[in-house]
């Protein structure tokens, strides 16, 4: 085989590999409606699923249309990122058969497509924090600025060349940038918006909210920890050389193995706290594990993983019950799964891998949060002062399916 053949297949393979890694990633949207419509009662049902595949479709264009390009048209190393609005140029037939590091070795488009994924997965955490009592139109208008500047302008400062990138930040595929991000943005909305009525008591009394289908959140999780192979997998951005093979195969098995360590520890956790096995902590110990691994997939050996992946799961149990002691009403658990496990998963990463540093990941830690919750706040307050973030108490009471959608998800089950 000639080496312009030779560089067609790789070319083909590697875009190939690109978009089925971004399909698993936009399955993961599926994996976040059914988790979240699981943990939250029968009656938030349909708004909850409304809001997923809605801020999919406005992270789809959104992303398109401005985000993409701040992430990545702009000069390296700096703050601010220049702004775009249209999707490039395909990559043309000369510029792959060139050859040469700089040749591009998969479509233009597939990257477009995988990283659009990355943005709705991030305001997908937010989705699960602020339910059961926010407007959904509150919430739409939110993930317009979080998908088109917000998730982008950060996401630039790694992934677009831009300071914390020249500063030595490392976040392999997105503990900081994906979900701590989220995470951030989940906690300035929980904090302007309040807790759902009833959930807290006087004296520090926190009474538990069940959700009403377990079974749903269970599939929930186990399409999300299938949809991070694509999510980690597809990070190392080809497969075509066996060097990259290699460094595939290392990632989908330690992404397995942090997820497995996150939920045994949380169960073993929950079990010596609560006297029982807990199903809703164990399914956050997974994704705690998974968020975990995530800033660096590559570099652990397997049991290194599990472990990364199990302080995960314990952090996230202990997080949960102070977030409850904090009066921060999360009813998924997201910003304990996606921002404490993230913050663990920056911090992990000096553990293995030595090119990083503890004050270079300190510094990407501290400036993803610091703008993501301040620009946050400022786009919840003017959401609130503009058309209110929380529906009605008498709203929330008969459920948001009901003043949001106008439908219900189990109509045979409800009272008339």
């Amino acid at each position: 085989m000639d080496n312009t053949a030779l560089t067609a297949l790789q070319y083909g393979f590697d875009t190939f590999y690109f978009l089925i890694c971004g399909a698993l990633v936009m399955w993961m949207a599926a994996g976040f409606a059914m988790l979240e419509a699981g943990l939250v009662r029968a009656k938030n049902t349909t708004e909850i699923l409304t809001k997923n595949i809605a801020l999919y479709a406005v992270a789809s264009v959104m992303y398109l249309v401005i985000g993409y390009h701040i992430m990545y048209s702009s000069p390296e190393g700096g703050i601010l990122p220049s702004l775009g609005f249209l999707l490039g140029e395909e990559n043309s037939v000369e510029s792959v058969l060139a050859g040469g590091d700089d040749a591009p070795y998969y479509s233009a488009r597939s990257d477009f497509f995988f990283q659009v994924v990355f943005a709705a997965t991030c305001m997908s955490i937010v989705s699960g924090a602020v339910a059961e009592r926010m407007k959904l139109w509150a919430f739409l208008a939110f993930a317009v600025v979080m998908t088109g500047f917000i998730y982008p302008v950060q996401g630039f400062w790694k992934w677009g060349s831009g300071f914390l990138n020249e500063a030595g930040f490392l976040d392999f595929a997105g503990s900081g940038v994906v979900h701590m991000a989220g995470a951030t943005a989940a906690l300035a909305g929980v904090l302007l918006l309040g807790a759902r009525k009833g959930k807290y008591g006087a004296n520090g009394q926190v009474n538990a909210i069940p959700g009403a289908n377990l079974p749903m959140a269970t599939l929930g999780a186990f399409i999300l920890w299938m949809g991070w192979f694509g999510f980690n997998g597809g990070s190392q951005l080809k497969m075509s050389t066996i060097e990259d093979a290699n460094a595939v195969a290392n990632v989908f098995v330690n992404t397995n193995m942090a997820a497995a360590g996150g939920l045994i520890a949380a169960m073993i956790v929950a079990r010596i706290l609560f006297g029982k096995s807990d199903l809703t902590m164990a399914l956050n110990g997974a994704l705690a594990g998974l968020v975990a691994i995530t800033a660096e997939p590559l570099t652990p050996g397997a049991l290194q993983a599990t472990l990364i992946g199990g302080v995960g799961g314990v952090l996230v149990v202990f997080s949960i019950l102070a977030m409850d002691k904090l009066r921060i009403d999360d009813p998924v658990g997201a910003i304990s799964v996606h921002g404490v496990a993230g913050i663990w998963g920056l911090l992990a990463v000096v553990l293995t891998n030595p090119d990083a540093t503890l004050g270079a990941q300190l510094l990407g830690l501290a400036c993803i949060f610091a703008w993501v919750f301040t620009a946050s706040l400022i786009v919840w307050s003017i959401i609130k002062l503009v058309i209110g973030l929380r529906v009605t108490e008498e709203e929330e009471y008969e459920g948001v399916d009901i003043a949001e959608c106008g439908m219900e998800a189990y109509p045979e089950f409800t009272k008339s």
